[in-house]
């Protein structure tokens, strides 16, 4: 909103008797022709509060950025955790991150660093990387993406699972989110990527520039390679690894980094977003923007590399060289 006060949204839980599933009160943004969305009506939606924890995530919008803070704790059924592929047991969390209300594109792209690469609305991450290489060595460059289905770490139908500093956080589409906000034919803003751009589900317009053209799941423009690793596990790709995938221009909807530009509910003026997809990446792996720092130093589960890893990236302990690679999370 140019030159108007701060917007305030806060998600404020009120414990529930029973299995509740969800919690807080969050709004909805509204349209604005320079692509920021502010509020424009009363689209509120209603979420009940879970009986894990009371959830309190505010979101504000503060000298050009669009403010969170967040427990992290997801405002939907989850997985039983701990369980066989994840010892780990969800907890409160501790967010303060910020993203820019007017992103601006950079001259090309930015790869996601070892770290999360937005926040949902919900004050759950996406964090697509995991701790887990081949050989229990980050040196190999063979990387174990967490939905190949080819190892086992814990994750439930919204695609997430705990790491092991008790952070919940989404590796593909956050399915009991997206029950939750979308609505027949439009799609369904999810959150915010650290670069700012928004950060939509799996599905959008046929045709990116038309609001009135059907809605589609779009189509990630990563494939499976060809021909067989040249090193590191060797063998055919079959898809265990990040390494197993290459972008090819054209060959689905979106770009190298899961995204594009187009028209929105909350963007009838169009805007660059990102999706995530029900294929590779699943959740953007590299910025068209540039990512605010807060992200970078960010939440202290988040420091020193993803998963709850030591700084430098790297698993802690050892494994089984050409085994299963050990849990990290």
């Amino acid at each position: 909103m140019r030159g108007g006060p701060a917007i305030a949204v806060v998600l404020l839980a009120v414990l529930a008797a029973g299995p509740a599933v969800a919690h807080g009160v969050y709004e909805t943004p509204g349209p604005q022709a320079d692509a920021v969305p502010t509020r424009t009506g009363s689209s509120w939606l209603q979420i009940w509060p879970s009986a894990v924890a009371a959830l309190r995530t505010r979101i504000e919008e503060q000298e050009g950025f669009r403010v969170f803070e967040a427990d992290g704790l997801p405002d939907h059924s989850t997985g039983s955790f701990p369980n066989r592929g994840n010892p780990n047991r969800i907890q409160n969390q501790n967010y303060r991150l910020r993203v820019p209300l007017r992103p601006q594109k950079g001259p090309q792209i930015t790869q996601l660093p070892r770290g999360p690469f937005g926040i949902a609305l919900n004050g759950v991450m996406f964090d697509p990387a995991t701790a887990e290489f081949w050989r229990n060595d980050p040196r190999s460059g063979w990387n174990y993406d967490a939905l190949s289905g080819h190892v086992d770490l814990g994750i439930d139908r919204n695609n997430a699972h705990v790491q092991r500093r008790a952070a919940y956080h989404y590796h593909g589409i956050p399915v009991g989110l997206l029950e939750r906000v979308a609505k027949p034919g439009q799609p369904a803003l999810l959150g915010y990527a650290a670069d700012g751009f928004p950060i939509y589900g799996p599905k959008g317009y046929r045709v990116a520039s038309d609001a009135t053209s059907p809605l589609v799941d779009l189509r990630p423009g990563w494939r499976l390679r060809q021909g067989t690793r040249p090193s590191g596990p060797g063998g055919a790709y079959t898809g265990t690894y990040v390494e197993d995938f290459e972008y090819v221009t054209g060959h689905g909807d979106l770009d190298a980094c899961n995204g594009r530009d187009g028209v929105t509910p909350e963007f009838p003026n169009g805007t660059y977003h990102y999706v995530i997809t029900a294929a590779f990446p699943f959740v953007p792996r590299c910025f068209t923007g540039t990512p605010h720092a807060s992200f970078r130093q960010g939440p202290p589960h988040m420091r020193g590399g993803p998963e709850g890893g030591p700084p430098g990236g790297g698993p802690p302990g050892g494994g089984p060289p050409g085994g299963p690679p050990p849990r990290r999370f």
